[in-house]
């Protein structure tokens, strides 16, 4: 491990992102909101921290090794989400403690979109901006890492694409060198951002709702400036612009860039992680829209389809916008609902959960399984599409389910221990592990009011979840820090 050269880098990165703290000086000189010294005693403190662990360090140019990739990649979130917690500390508007100032940077940075905030529409639009900028900033960084830099430590769900052609060529980068793959996402990611801020823009949202909602929607976050979220508008173009970005965003990036590049949606079309991703959100539809008018909850169709199809779409996707109390939806709904974001977005998508190819391949095994009782000495191999995938990779993908099953368990266990329901404990550890943001129960509005130690297991919850469990699992192992 070369401690060094890992401090030189979280020394770097802490000093970048501590310039991120001044665009919100301006929203805030824009409006009047009185916030600009927050922000300014956040940048100050955020890049003397980094100052001052990148100075001793500064002449290590040594190349990080794999070992000190995964404590970099780690260190990404939690040092820069917890000084991300700066300029909420700092704020009189609204006053936090350390807690759940620390609780809503991780849920942004991590693009959770869980909050403790409540009454948004009358916080100062500062504050909101960088609410929605930490969940931007956060989307792309998850980009970047599950495309660029976690197959090269040899995890990640973008592995699982070694097997298959379509999606990122064979050595998981989409162009020869990491920093031109980093640069071609960031242009997928940015031109989206512009085209759902300007569609937002067009259909009714002043520009800074616009701006907000379009950081949000394409980092698949669901932060609001609004308490009523997506449904304070009551617009049924907004919800639909919506939906279509919220897709788009929980698609893999390596697809929108080969499609950009061949100019051709073949590849959407023949990858077989988007054809179940396609799948399971339109059985799902159809499931929620039959329940829902069988049981008369909403007065006409266009009400049922409207809400219906929103819902379904932002939580599958882990985005975490409502329209509706969907909590209080009748019969198995809300929970199918909560079941659906653990299969999530795609591998290389700003979406949580397990990742749909992840599922994909447990099925595919399911199958296998049960085809092997019938006949024991048949080689039956996991395929996706017509490629075979190796046996490591599907032994890799039983292993990440037993182990996400076990943490999810224990951490489930934590918060009941601290007093919460069983209702709210499920629920809120299924939406900081999944990077949901909005549960059941006590946390179906909010995780203002459950109590401090339960936000530091969801906390961990939602690290855990963004960094795909093995990168955090594997810093306590005591292999890794054996020479």
């Amino acid at each position: 491990m070369r401690f060094q050269v890992v401090q030189r880098v979280l020394g770097l990165l802490l000093m970048l992102f501590s310039v991120s703290m001044l665009p919100p000086v301006i929203v805030s000189l824009i409006y009047g909101d009185g916030s600009a010294n927050a922000f300014i005693n956040g940048f100050l403190v955020t890049f003397a921290a980094g100052l001052l662990i990148w100075l001793p360090v500064r002449n290590q140019k040594r190349e990080m090794r794999l070992r000190d990739g995964f404590v970099v990649v780690a260190g990404f979130w939690l040092v820069l989400g917890s000084f991300g917690a700066a300029p909420l500390l700092f704020s009189s508007e609204p006053v936090m403690s350390i807690t759940d100032a620390v609780f809503e940077a991780i849920s942004g940075l991590t693009t959770t979109g869980a909050t403790v905030l409540t009454q948004l529409d009358s916080l100062p639009p500062a504050i909101l901006y960088y609410r929605h900028q930490l969940q931007w900033l956060g989307g792309m960084g998850i980009i970047v890492l599950a495309v660029a830099i976690l197959p090269m430590l040899g995890v990640g769900g973008m592995q699982l694409y070694r097997a298959e052609t379509p999606g990122p060529v064979k050595d998981t980068k989409l162009t020869p060198r990491i920093t031109e793959t980093a640069k071609a996402l960031w242009y997928i990611y940015l031109s989206l951002t512009i085209a759902c801020a300007g569609a937002y823009w067009f259909a009714g949202m002043n520009f800074f709702d616009a701006v907000c909602h379009s950081f949000s929607t394409v980092a698949i976050g669901g932060f609001s400036t609004h308490d009523a979220s997506i449904g304070y508008f009551a617009s049924p173009l907004i919800d639909m612009i919506a939906v279509v970005f919220m897709f788009l965003a929980g698609i893999n990036f390596s697809l929108h860039f080969i499609a950009w590049r061949s100019n051709s949606i073949q590849h959407y079309i023949s990858d077989p992680e988007f054809r179940a991703y396609t799948s399971i959100l339109f059985g799902l539809l159809i499931f929620v829209l039959l329940y829902l008018f069988s049981q008369g909850e909403y007065g006409t169709i266009e009400e049922t389809f409207a809400n219906g199809l929103f819902q379904v779409v932002s939580i599958a996707t882990t985005t975490g916008f409502t329209t509706t109390e969907f909590s209080a939806w009748p019969g198995p709904l809300p929970v199918l609902l909560l079941f659906s974001s653990f299969i999530g977005g795609c591998a290389g998508s700003t979406g949580g959960g397990m990742k749909v190819i992840r599922c994909l391949l447990l099925y595919k095994q399911g199958v296998r399984e049960v085809h092997r009782l019938v006949h024991p000495s048949a080689e039956v191999p996991v395929k996706l599409g017509r490629n075979p995938v190796p046996q490591r990779v599907v032994d890799s993908v039983w292993g990440f389910f037993a182990v996400y099953v076990v943490l999810f368990v224990l951490m489930m266990l934590a918060v009941l221990a601290t007093g919460m329901d069983q209702v709210t404990a499920f629920s809120a550890i299924a939406a900081s592990l999944n990077n949901l943001g909005p549960g059941l129960g006590d946390v179906s509005a909010g995780f203002g009011e459950i109590n401090d130690l339960a936000k530091w297991v969801c906390v961990g919850a939602m690290l855990l979840g963004r960094l795909e469990i093995f990168t955090l699992l594997v810093l306590v192992s005591p292999t890794f820090w054996r020479h």
